[in-house]
């Protein structure tokens, strides 16, 4: 008997949305296999929005500057871990960057502009009233995504 082959289509670019949960964890484990096996570089993207208060009238309050230089500096340490996750599962070329602005519109305008052609991230799995409330990240990039996506379902174990 002839074993069927398994015929998938080369991935060149491999992006990788974290948000550095357990959910994010196994995307990055999941892609650096696929990175692995294509041999294609691997860039993983975190996307926070500042946190910005408004003020009546039409005025905003930002946080102060020692608030942001803490929370990019966290942002750097998580990120250079999962780097070092994901070259520890075998990726190839690890590479990480940081965007400011809504997380589904920041994935999707990195992928168009860099030519990624896959883009792996996990998903909380949120139904009902959580999902209605909080929205999904994963589903608004599926929808609009200019290539392939490949969503990480939590695990049955509660991921």
């Amino acid at each position: 008997m002839i074993a069927p082959t398994m015929v998938m289509p080369p991935f060149h670019k491999i992006l990788v949305a974290v948000d550095f949960s357990g959910f994010a964890a196994e995307a990055v484990r999941v892609a650096a296999g696929l990175s692995k096996l294509c041999d294609a570089p691997l860039t993983l993207v975190h996307v926070y929005q500042l946190p910005i208060y408004p003020l009546p009238p039409e005025g905003m309050i930002f946080p102060p500057p020692e608030v942001l230089a803490e929370q990019q500096a966290g942002i750097d340490r998580e990120l250079a871990r999962a780097a070092a996750e994901a070259t520890a599962a075998g990726a190839v070329a690890v590479t990480t960057t940081v965007r400011q602005g809504p997380p589904a519109e920041e994935i999707v305008e990195l992928a168009r502009a860099d030519g990624y052609d896959l883009i792996c991230m996990g998903t909380h799995g949120r139904t009902g009233i959580k999902h209605i409330l909080l929205g999904s990240v994963a589903e608004q990039v599926v929808r609009r995504a200019p290539c392939a996506v490949l969503t990480i379902r939590p695990s049955a174990s509660g991921g």
